[in-house]
């Protein structure tokens, strides 16, 4: 799944660049525009000189190759204009040679940005790299759950962000933790780092759900505290902490915490719906700006059915137009077979739903209870 994933975002980089066929097509078409209004409006001004820029603006979108191809083409465009409309041969030398000089500087200035561009999408794939790595390797299992997942650092803008998830078997059950540290870069993988170790400690040390909370609360004020003496912005967490393992009724039953994340949502028997988990409490790092206590809420989540976890990235993704991606629409639509690989799949239809590369992290889980022993 990392490797798909992997190929797209390449496919998404050679995407933003200019692709031969547009490149030829554009630079005959351009050409052809200027001189043929050149040569049939008959004005004393020349508009085919004009061809000189052509070069920098492919320098700025297409590659060194492109801008070379480009620099010869008006060259050679220049000179045979030059000497279809009979000018002076000591004019069109001179014009020639300032053109061939452009496109000179224009490819140095292709080239200064092509080096630029991979120096940062090197350090954007080592810090995408870096955030994989911090994270648990889908799938495994649990004694209370399947889990299974996608995880997809975006590698575009001010670098990646900092969504995060792990599983906790412990004593307690199985501990689930997903969430989004606010900002992006490597100061937010750094927050990311302190919230998953306080969890991946205090999940095996803590007795409830709020202690654990607790203390990924502290990881977070610790980490701020030391951002506000080196000059970084201050950070919040999102976060959905679960607790698997404990009972409701004649149904297996799911404690949660929920600062501020997005709710889980629960496939069974050909219908989803979101769980309930009522008024969200603040995101990490703020505890301190409310007298709430942190709640622990309670939902069903019954034997054979399916939880779905996930991050902003793929609530808030839009298509062309600006609509939201319809979550829990598409879950309807798929729980009556839901398919083996429902986070690869959501992935999918969810770029093919906004189709262009992501904008955003995107953290799936897919939680499965096993069916009840028969008998």
């Amino acid at each position: 799944m990392t490797e798909d994933v992997l190929r797209t975002e390449r496919r998404g980089g050679e995407g933003r660049r200019l692709r031969a066929p547009v490149f030829f097509v554009g630079l005959v078409l351009v050409t052809l525009v200027i001189v043929v209004l050149d040569l049939t409006t008959g004005t004393a001004v020349r508009l085919f000189p004009l061809l000189i820029f052509l070069p920098a603006i492919v320098s700025g979108l297409g590659a060194v190759w492109q801008t070379a191809v480009a620099s010869v083409w008006v060259v050679s465009v220049e000179v045979v204009t030059g000497a279809y409309l009979r000018g002076a041969w000591d004019d069109i030398a001179l014009a020639a040679g300032f053109t061939a000089l452009f496109g000179v500087v224009s490819v140095i200035g292709c080239r200064f940005r092509v080096r630029r561009e991979e120096e940062m999408h090197r350090l954007r794939s080592a810090a995408a790299a870096l955030q994989r790595q911090i994270v648990r390797p889908l799938p495994l299992r649990t004694a209370d759950v399947l889990v299974d997942g996608l995880y997809q650092p975006v590698e575009e803008d001010t670098m990646v962000g900092g969504d995060m998830y792990e599983v906790a078997p412990s004593r307690n059950g199985t501990r689930v933790l997903i969430a989004d540290v606010q900002g992006k870069g490597l100061p937010a993988i750094g927050t990311a780092l302190a919230v998953l170790g306080s969890f991946r400690e205090a999940a095996y040390r803590e007795e409830t759900l709020t202690g654990v909370v607790a203390a990924m609360e502290n990881s977070v004020i610790r980490q701020n505290f030391f951002a506000a003496h080196t000059g970084e912005p201050e950070r919040l967490v999102t976060a959905l902490v679960l607790d698997i393992g404990h009972e409701l009724g004649d149904d297996p039953a799911v404690e949660a915490v929920n600062c501020g994340h997005i709710a889980p949502f629960v496939i069974r028997h050909g219908d989803a719906w979101q769980a309930d988990l009522g008024e969200p409490d603040v995101p990490l790092g703020v505890a301190s700006l409310t007298d709430e206590p942190r709640r622990i809420t309670r939902f069903a989540f019954p034997r054979g059915a399916t939880m779905l976890l996930c991050t902003d990235g793929v609530t808030e993704a839009r298509d062309p137009h600006g609509a939201f991606y319809p979550l829990e629409e598409r879950l309807r639509e798929w729980a009556p077979s839901p398919p083996g690989a429902l986070a690869a799949v959501l992935g999918a239809d969810l770029r093919q739903f906004t189709r262009t590369a992501p904008r955003d992290d995107i953290a799936i889980l897919t939680l499965r209870r096993p069916e009840p022993p028969p008998g």
